[in-house]
């Protein structure tokens, strides 16, 4: 058997974050080497809390937690509690954590991970906006190199924008970051709304989470049926999108997904446009291709791939 792929996972939870981790938690070909918490669908104090719940109710307490940026690098914050909740994870009654939040700032573990092990070695999950991956990019950018791969949940072309009519959320929280981390030259999967809007919770694979009959699926479900009224109202659709889990999905099973590389730049100029991710679907320009960008997904065998997982917790 093949050695378990190494990765860091960094999050904002966000009942989808929340779903990520714990697919990744139950899948043994990923070894999670730490969690990184970024200030995004609430604030940090909430986000490094919420990673901290996950890995508990999974029964991974000994997963390290690290917390990272409070805020954007240039711009104010802005979060989501409209979507998930007063905590970021509201729905179940999920007890505080007991497993100790690691004194070394997120940052830093992120770098020093990066220049211990091997080159290639190491993969980066961001799930949240983008501030903790640039800030390490800008404090040491011998670390690009380094990376196997990120594979990051962000953006959107066909679909828009979900927080402004250009913007996706991760993007649009710290533009900044995203464009530090699209010209950095490591190696980057993206799950824009393209995709994750055809990753819906319906009532069947909601129930089918549930009927797993653990303390995990039944939070899951009552995680997921929370964080869906917002969109089931906006999008008028059985369930809403599943965002952050493709970024786990695609590492276990990349042929779930279909995408083609090409070149995508963020706009950090215009208030208008602000996060926008300008992707060259179409291959118009000559500008560098830097980012697989997915499109397509198998949303039943997605969510057949995160059910049986979830049951292994």
């Amino acid at each position: 058997m093949a050695a378990a792929r190494k990765i860091i996972i960094d999050t904002d939870p966000g009942q989808d974050d929340a779903l990520a981790i714990l697919l990744a938690l139950g899948s043994p070909e990923l070894d999670v080497l730490g969690i990184t918490a970024v200030a995004g669908n609430v604030p940090l104090a909430l986000t490094e809390k919420n990673a901290r719940k996950i890995c508990e109710l999974a029964g991974k307490p000994e997963t390290k937690v690290f917390a990272g940026a409070i805020r954007p690098l240039v711009r104010d914050l802005v979060t989501a509690e409209h979507v998930h909740g007063r905590t970021g994870l509201d729905g179940p009654d999920l007890p505080e954590p007991e497993m100790p939040l690691q004194e070394q700032h997120a940052v830093d573990f992120i770098i020093e991970t990066l220049m211990v092990h091997e080159e290639g070695e190491i993969t980066l999950c961001p799930l949240g906006p983008l501030t903790n991956i640039a800030l390490a990019l800008n404090r040491e950018p011998r670390i690009a190199s380094r990376i196997r791969e990120i594979v990051l949940m962000g953006g959107g072309f066909f679909e828009g924008g979900n927080v402004t009519p250009a913007a996706e959320f991760n993007i649009y929280v710290d533009p900044h970051a995203a464009d530090v981390v699209l010209r950095s030259g490591a190696p980057v999967v993206m799950m824009p709304l393209d995709v994750t809007h055809k990753a819906l919770t319906t009532r069947s694979r909601i129930a089918a989470i549930r009927d797993l009959g653990t303390k995990v699926g039944n939070a899951c479900a009552e995680l997921l049926e929370f964080f869906e009224r917002f969109d089931e109202e906006k999008y008028g659709t059985d369930g809403g999108p599943l965002h952050d889990p493709c970024v786990i999905a695609y590492l276990l099973q990349p042929d779930l997904f279909g995408g083609r590389r090409c070149n995508v730049a963020v706009e950090t100029g215009s208030e208008l446009t602000m996060g926008m991710t300008v992707i060259d679907w179409w291959q118009v320009t000559e500008r560098p291709k830097n980012a697989l960008v997915m499109r397509d997904i198998d949303a039943d065998g997605f969510f057949k791939l995160l059910t049986k997982r979830l049951a292994r917790l």
